[in-house]
C-alpha cells in the first residue's frame, strides 16, 4: 500500500475541486490518498472585502503569513509522496502554504520525501514557483514534478475577471467576457496526472528522483509574463516594506498607504503595461537565446510537451 498526501488551500473553492479530482484519479486499491485542507487562524473571508484583499498584500510578499491551526495528520504518518495544491497571492505562494511549507510539520511530513506541485491562478505563477521550489528544499523535500493550470481567457479580460470573482464571490459571464478561473475542462483534464502518478507510484518511480508527469502538457510558458512578473516582484519588494512602516497585518492605519499602493498599480497596468508588452514584442528577436533560456527554466521538472496526452 502506498499512501500520498495531498495539502491545499482553496478559498474560492476552485482549488478544492481541482485536489478532488486529482485524488478521485489516483485512489486506487493499492494507493491511500490523504487529503489535508489547511485552515488559516482566523480564516481569510471569501469574498475578500477590498480592505482585507490589499491587507494580506505586504506579508504574502514578505513570506511573513498568519498561523494555520494544527495538521489532522498523526505524528507517526509517513507518505510515500506529497501533493502540493496551491495558488498565487501577489506574485507568492498564498500565505496558507507557505505558513504551511515554513512549519515544522512540513519539515517532518516533507523531509526526503518527493513532491508535486499543483498551481492554480489566473496566468502568473512563475516567481511564486521560484519561492516554492525553496521552501520545499528548505524543508528537506525533493520537487519532482509540477503542474500549472492558468486561466485560458486573454489577460486583458482577467484583469475584469478575476478581481470581480474575488471581490464578489461571482465568477460568470459578465459584459459578455467569459467565466473567471479554471474552466470544467481543464479541471477534468487533471485526472491524467493522477492516473499516471498512481501508474508511477506501482513501479516505484517516486524513488527515482525523476519527474513522472512528462509528456502530459504540465506546463505552459509565456516568456513576456516571466519579464513582467520579475519587474512586478522588485515593485511588490518595495511597496510591501513600504506599507509595513505604518503597522501590523489588520491595523487601520495601513490603510493610506495600502490605498497608494492600489492607485499605483492601477496606474501601471493600464499604462505601463501595455507599453511594456508592445516593446517586449518589438526587441524579442534581440533576446532570443536569453527567452529560450527563460522557458527551459520555468518548463522544468515536468515540461511543456504533450506527447502522452489522449485526445478523444
Amino acid at each position: 500500500m502506498k499512501n500520498v498526501l495531498i495539502v491545499s488551500y482553496s478559498q474560492s473553492g476552485q482549488l478544492a475541486d481541482i485536489a478532488a479530482t486529482l485524488a478521485r484519479s489516483l485512489e486506487t486499491d493499492e494507493i491511500r490518498v490523504h487529503h489535508e485542507a489547511l485552515r488559516p487562524e482566523p480564516a481569510f473571508p471569501f469574498p475578500w472585502p477590498f480592505f482585507a484583499f490589499l491587507d494580506a498584500f505586504p506579508e504574502s510578499v514578505r513570506l511573513d503569513p498568519r498561523p494555520n491551526r494544527p495538521l489532522a495528520i498523526p505524528d507517526d504518518a509517513a507518505f510515500d509522496l506529497v501533493i502540493l495544491a496551491w495558488t498565487v497571492w501577489y506574485l507568492s505562494p498564498s500565505q496558507p502554504i507557505t505558513a504551511f511549507l515554513q512549519s515544522a510539520e512540513a519539515g517532518r511530513l516533507l523531509a526526503g520525501r518527493p513532491v508535486v506541485s499543483l498551481v492554480a491562478c489566473r496566468n502568473m505563477w512563475f516567481s511564486a514557483f521560484d519561492t516554492l521550489k525553496t521552501l520545499v528544499a528548505t524543508a528537506g523535500g525533493r520537487l519532482v514534478d509540477h503542474v500549472a493550470l492558468t486561466d485560458e481567457s486573454p489577460a486583458l479580460f482577467t484583469f475584469i475577471t478575476t478581481p470581480r470573482w474575488m471581490l464578489t464571490g461571482r465568477r460568470d459571464r459578465f459584459l459578455g467576457l467569459p467565466p473567471a478561473g479554471i474552466n470544467a475542462r481543464q479541471t477534468a483534464g487533471v485526472a491524467r496526472f493522477g492516473t499516471t502518478l498512481a501508474e508511477a507510484l506501482r513501479h516505484n518511480e517516486e524513488k527515482s528522483g525523476q519527474p513522472m508527469l512528462r509528456g502530459l502538457g504540465a506546463v505552459k510558458v509565456t516568456p513576456h509574463l516571466v519579464m513582467s512578473e520579475r519587474a512586478g516582484r522588485r515593485i511588490f519588494q518595495a511597496w510591501s516594506g513600504f506599507v509595513r512602516l505604518f503597522g501590523r497585518a489588520g491595523q487601520r492605519r495601513r490603510i493610506p498607504a495600502l490605498l497608494l499602493f492600489i492607485l499605483y498599480l492601477v496606474i501601471v497596468i493600464l499604462i505601463v503595461v501595455p507599453f511594456n508588452f508592445v516593446l517586449q514584442r518589438l526587441i524579442a528577436p534581440l533576446f532570443a537565446r536569453r527567452t529560450a533560456e527563460i522557458i527551459r527554466h520555468y518548463e522544468q521538472p515536468s515540461g511543456a510537451d504533450g506527447a502522452r496526452v489522449i485526445h478523444e
